[in-house]
């Protein structure tokens, strides 16, 4: 065990746990932050992606100790009144049906538009690629990420 002082959502969080812990448990057993989803434990759905200074990651194969002084933004980071412009699009293209994936798809879609502020059908396609919906809504999803680049 180890003692680790991470940068979450702009605060300092100490957590004591074994080197190899996926930042995923952290999040969720050590800090009580239960948006970020547990999907596929091998980083092939999306569920479980946080933003790795500013860069969307997957937090169930990212162990804590290679996360150092690098500022970590969950879901519930993202915005504090939930006014994120991908959230409020979310919101009006009515994107989530059972939602368990539209943490990580938010997030994949807030860390897009941040390098890329304007992107294309294509940018979006390939930035959202390693998201997977069980409800197929990647349609309403590529909509709203249009609108939330216009705002």
């Amino acid at each position: 065990m180890a003692t680790y002082n991470l940068k979450i959502n702009g605060k300092i969080r100490q957590v004591n746990v074994d080197s190899s812990t996926p930042m995923l448990w952290v999040l969720r057993d050590h800090l009580n932050m239960p948006g970020t989803k547990y999907g596929c434990g091998i980083a092939q759905c999306g569920a479980c992606t946080v933003h790795l200074d500013g860069t969307a990651v997957r937090s169930c194969q990212l162990p804590v100790s290679v996360v150092g002084k690098q500022a970590i933004t969950t879901i519930e980071g993202l915005s504090a009144k939930g006014d994120h412009p991908v959230q409020k699009a979310w919101l009006e293209h009515d994107v989530a049906q059972c939602g368990y994936c539209q943490s990580g798809q938010m997030m994949s879609a807030a860390s897009l538009l941040n390098t890329n502020p304007k992107p294309t059908d294509s940018d979006i396609d390939a930035a959202m690629s390693g998201n997977i919906c069980r409800c197929g809504t990647y349609l309403r999803i590529k909509e709203a990420i249009k609108s939330a680049a216009v705002k």
